[in-house]
C-alpha cells in the first residue's frame, strides 16, 4: 500500500518553535498536520492492517533540512494512521520495530511516500 502526500511535513525545528511560542501553538500544529494527513490517508487507503512494516520516502525540494529533522514527522504519520483507523495503535504490537527512511532530492515535486506492508 502506498500513500502519497504532496509537499512537506513540519520538521522537528518547526515543532519546537511552535511549542515555545505558546502552549497552544504546538498542539494546533500537530492537529492540523494530522488532519491534513488524514485527508490523503482516507482517500488512498481503504485497508485496515493488524501489524505494519513502515517505509517512508521523503522527497525534499532542497538539502536545507537535516535527516533527523525531516524524519521526526514520522510521529504525525503514525498518529494519523491510528486516527484514520488504518492501524489500531502505534505501539510495539502494531508496528514492526524497524522503520525504513529514504531521503531523495526532488526540486520539482516534494512529497512524502508512505509504504505500508503487513508485517
Amino acid at each position: 500500500m502506498k500513500i502519497i502526500i504532496p509537499g512537506q511535513l513540519p520538521g522537528l525545528n518547526k515543532v519546537i518553535d511552535a511549542n515555545r511560542r505558546n502552549k497552544y501553538a504546538g498542539s494546533k500544529l500537530k492537529k492540523d498536520t494530522e488532519d491534513l494527513l488524514c485527508v490523503y490517508i482516507r482517500n488512498q487507503c481503504k485497508v485496515k492492517f493488524n501489524r505494519i512494516r513502515l517505509t517512508v520516502e521523503w522527497y525534499e525540494k532542497n538539502r536545507k533540512r537535516d535527516f533527523d529533522n525531516i524524519s521526526s514527522a514520522t510521529k504525525f504519520i503514525l498518529d494519523a494512521l491510528v486516527k484514520c483507523g488504518v492501524i489500531n495503535n502505534d505501539g510495539w504490537k502494531d508496528i514492526y520495530p524497524e522503520f525504513n527512511h529514504k531521503f531523495i532530492l526532488d526540486r520539482e515535486s516534494p512529497r512524502i511516500v508512505i509504504i505500508i506492508e503487513e508485517a
